[in-house]
């Protein structure tokens, strides 16, 4: 915990070590006890008050502050805790000991937040203790969960010049379903009232976009119109998704352990979801040669989901088509491009604005159909200015929206401003 000057710091730290001593002789866990732990603060606040009037103990100039600092110091993240605290932070990053830094609503600010050399490494040791994962000289990255669900991402020298890296993109879920992103503005109501309906009919959707796009947040509110007798498997390198669904296993990949084995990677997770009789798979984002897996999971008539880092929608499918010949040599072109072509049928590509805001900026879909090494695509939604229109293209699979009860002429030809329920009745 940063000293600082004035008697203040000092009373803190006399507080907090008497905090510290008593967990330990009690036995206590703050992680799992953090209502006994809050009391036992406010005990010893008020106790050191009682003993610093009748001796020379350096005052607590405020009580509220002193009790909240310490409680952050014992049972939370110290420093670090006021900014997790704040909801309108949305990720925290450490360059070097000295420069703390936060974004809110898409932009970054440097904080006054100082700490040491030896806290970072504390505050890093404390978060990874709940997740069983680590890092060290033979593992310098780490992807871990934070007990509140946000993410921390941890990179040590010398893979870094000199500090220690820290990351950690809280989970703030702005919105949940289709039409709250609506409400927020991420999407018109013509177009999400079109993929809810894609969703429903069992169409392969990929959600590509740039770093904090809000494409785990646009996957989620996906995934809140998948039926819900519907089984759903979810693999992510680092659990993300909070999904609505009432039957919904989530699996996350694993670290090898300090003798170099047991390490679980998202390929293996795709093919054993593949065996725990889904309906639905979701993967939380695609990056290397697991890409190949999940077309051909997809491309087994298994309806799914991914999100995918790409500057545009066209640039997410070339990418599809080059992600899986990382697989190995005997993966080709010739069996990737037609894979990729038959097996995806919507991408929805986001990207976020100067202002920090969030968007839909074009909806495509697959026809199913390549040229050499291009897969055709249609523009069904696109945008115009800061406008997200209706196009002229139309999405594949026109009979798998007929069988889930909805006219797509009908569907598409919708006036922007309709809301409610999208399905349409139709004469079988």
């Amino acid at each position: 915990m940063a000293v600082a000057r004035g008697n203040w710091m000092d009373a803190t730290s006399l507080v907090e070590g008497e905090v510290r001593e008593l967990i330990r002789r009690r036995s206590l866990d703050p992680v799992r006890e953090p209502v006994h732990i809050r009391q036992l603060v406010d005990d010893v606040v008020a106790d050191y008050e009682e003993r610093a009037l009748t001796s020379d103990l350096p005052p607590v100039v405020d009580r509220d502050v002193t009790a909240r600092t310490v409680y952050d110091a014992v049972a939370g993240f110290g420093p670090l805790q006021r900014h997790l605290d704040d909801p309108s932070v949305e990720e925290i990053w450490i360059n070097e000991p000295g420069r703390v830094f936060v974004a809110r609503h898409g932009r970054s600010e440097l904080t006054t937040t100082i700490l040491t050399h030896d806290q970072v490494q504390d505050l890093v040791e404390r978060m990874l203790k709940s997740s069983g994962r680590r890092v060290d000289l033979s593992t310098p990255f780490v992807d871990a969960m934070l007990p509140d669900g946000s993410r921390l991402h941890v990179v040590i020298p010398d893979v870094t010049r000199v500090h220690w890296s820290v990351n950690i993109r809280k989970f703030v879920l702005s919105a949940g379903s289709m039409d709250e992103l609506v409400s927020l503005g991420t999407i018109t109501p013509h177009a999400a009232l079109f993929l809810e309906a894609a969703v429903i009919s069992g169409l392969n959707v990929i959600v590509a976009g740039g770093t904090q796009a809000g494409k785990t947040t646009m996957l989620n509110c996906l995934g809140s119109a998948i039926p819900a007798r519907e089984r759903v498997i979810s693999v992510e390198e680092v659990f993300e998704l909070r999904l609505r669904a009432p039957d919904w296993v989530a699996m996350q990949t694993r670290q090898a352990n300090l003798e170099g084995s047991g390490e679980i990677r998202l390929r293996r997770l795709i093919k054993e979801a593949l065996r725990m009789r889904p309906d639905r798979i979701l993967v939380g984002e695609v990056r290397q040669e697991e890409a190949l897996d999940l077309l051909i999971a997809l491309n087994s008539g298994l309806p799914g989901m991914c999100s995918l880092h790409a500057n545009s929608a066209r640039e997410a499918v070339t990418k599809l088509c080059t992600l899986p010949l990382l697989a190995g040599e005997n993966v080709t072109h010739s069996f990737v491009v037609p894979t990729v072509a038959a097996s995806v049928d919507i991408v929805v590509h986001l990207a976020k604005e100067a202002d920090g805001r969030r968007r839909v900026t074009e909806i495509v879909g697959l026809s199913g159909r390549a040229e050499g090494d291009i897969v055709e695509v249609a523009q069904i939604f696109s945008s115009r200015g800061a406008m997200l229109l209706r196009a002229d293209g139309y999405p594949p699979h026109p009979d798998r929206f007929l069988r889930a009860g909805y006219d797509l002429p009908a569907l598409l030809s919708a006036p922007a401003h309709e809301r409610g329920h999208p399905q349409i009745a139709v004469e079988r």
